[in-house]
C-alpha cells in the first residue's frame, strides 16, 4: 500500500460527502486506503461515511487528542506514506494525491509534505487574503526546505516559525520516521510541534502547491477570542513566542493592525461603502480579540495549574470542545 489517508472526524456535517467523494476520486497510481476515527458524531457522519469504501473506527469523545487520535489512525494502516487530512479540506481536484505522493518521492531525504490551502468562495475577506498570501510565500511549484542555515535559524524568530510551518489538514509523513518520531500527544500544534522536531534532526519537508485542498472558515465574530487565545498557546509552546508580552501594548498593538486593514479594505474598488464599512468595523473587533487573547495566551505557561484551568474554561475553544458530549 502506498498511502493511508486519515481523516479525524466529530460532526463534520453535510459537507463531508463532497470530501469523501473527491478522495474517493482520486486519478491516481498509487494505491491508498482511507482511515475515518470518529470520535463521537452525532449528525449525519457515520451515515455519510459508510457510503463510501472507507474504514470507520469509532473511540468516545474522551479519548480524543489532536496528536493522540492521528497517531491512532495512522498506526492502523500500512501505507508508505500517511496522509492527513481535516473532514473540512476538500481536494482541490482528481490530481491531489498524485501530486502530493510525487512531491514526497522527489528525495527519500524527504519527510513531511503539506499542500496549499484554497479558501472557500464564501471566505472572508482578511482570511482570503492571509492564506492566499502565506501559502503564496512558500514558492510556486514543489519547494523542499531544510535547515540550511542553524546560524540564521538560530538568530531569527520568522525563519523558525516558516521552517517550522505544516499543516495536517492537508499534509503527508513518511511512516518510517512516523514510527521513530510519532506525533506528541498535545491538544493543539501537534504538526508543528512534529515538523521542528525533524526540521532540528535534519530531515527535510516539501511544500506542493498543487496538491492543493478548499480549507477556510467563517467563524462568528464573537468566537475568535477563544481560538486565538489557543493559538498563542500553541506559539509560545512552539516557538517560545507571544505577540505582546505587556497589556499596555495590546491596545496600540490592535490599532496597528487595523490601520492596515483600513488601508486593505478602501484599496479594494468592488466593494460599496457600506461594505467596506462592514469589514472596518469587523476589522477592529477582530484585531484586538487577537492582541487581546494573544497576550493571555503567551503568559499560560507563567501560571499556576489552577489558574490555567480556570482560564481554559473561560477561554480555550479547545477545551470546550474536548469536553463536549
Amino acid at each position: 500500500m502506498d498511502a493511508t489517508i486519515v481523516i479525524p472526524t466529530k460532526n463534520a456535517g453535510d459537507a463531508f460527502d463532497a470530501v469523501l467523494e473527491r478522495v474517493f476520486a482520486q486519478e491516481t497510481k498509487y494505491q491508498y486506503e482511507v482511515i475515518i476515527v470518529d470520535s463521537g458524531s452525532t449528525d449525519k457522519t457515520l451515515d455519510i461515511t459508510r457510503k463510501y469504501p472507507a474504514r470507520l473506527i469509532e473511540i468516545p469523545p474522551e479519548d480524543f487528542g489532536h496528536g493522540k487520535t492521528r497517531n491512532f489512525g495512522a498506526s492502523q494502516g500500512s501505507g508508505e506514506f500517511i496522509v492527513f487530512i481535516t473532514h473540512d479540506a476538500l481536494p482541490y481536484d482528481r490530481h491531489w494525491l498524485e501530486n502530493l505522493l510525487n512531491a514526497m518521492n522527489m528525495s527519500d531525504d524527504i519527510v513531511g509534505g503539506f499542500g496549499r490551502h484554497e479558501p472557500y468562495p464564501d471566505c472572508n475577506l482578511f482570511d482570503k487574503r492571509d492564506i492566499v498570501l502565506h501559502f503564496n510565500g512558500f514558492g510556486s511549484g514543489d519547494t523542499i526546505y531544510w535547515l540550511d542555515d542553524p546560524e540564521r535559524y538560530n538568530s531569527e524568530e520568522g525563519y523558525r516559525h516558516f521552517l517550522s510551518f505544516f499543516s495536517d489538514n492537508n499534509s503527508c509523513l513518511r511512516r518510517s520516521v512516523w514510527e521513530k518520531i510519532p506525533y506528541d500527544d498535545v491538544d493543539f500544534a501537534e504538526d508543528q510541534i512534529w515538523c521542528r522536531k525533524i526540521i532540528e534532526m535534519g530531515y527535510k519537508k516539501v511544500y506542493s502547491p498543487d496538491a492543493c485542498v478548499y480549507h477556510s472558515h467563517n467563524y462568528p465574530l464573537k468566537t475568535y477570542f477563544t481560538r486565538f487565545y489557543d493559538e498563542y498557546k500553541g506559539h509560545y509552546e512552539i516557538q517560545q513566542y507571544r505577540i505582546v508580552t505587556s497589556p499596555l501594548k495590546v491596545y496600540p498593538l490592535a490599532a496597528k493592525l487595523t490601520i492596515g486593514d483600513i488601508k486593505y479594505v478602501m484599496a479594494q474598488k468592488s466593494l460599496t461603502l457600506k461594505s467596506k464599512t462592514y469589514w472596518i468595523y469587523y476589522a477592529a473587533r477582530k484585531n484586538l480579540y487577537r492582541v487581546r487573547a494573544g497576550y493571555l495566551g503567551g503568559k499560560y505557561h507563567l501560571w499556576s495549574d489552577k489558574k490555567k484551568l480556570k482560564m481554559d474554561k473561560k477561554h480555550s475553544q479547545l477545551y470546550a470542545q474536548m469536553n463536549s458530549k
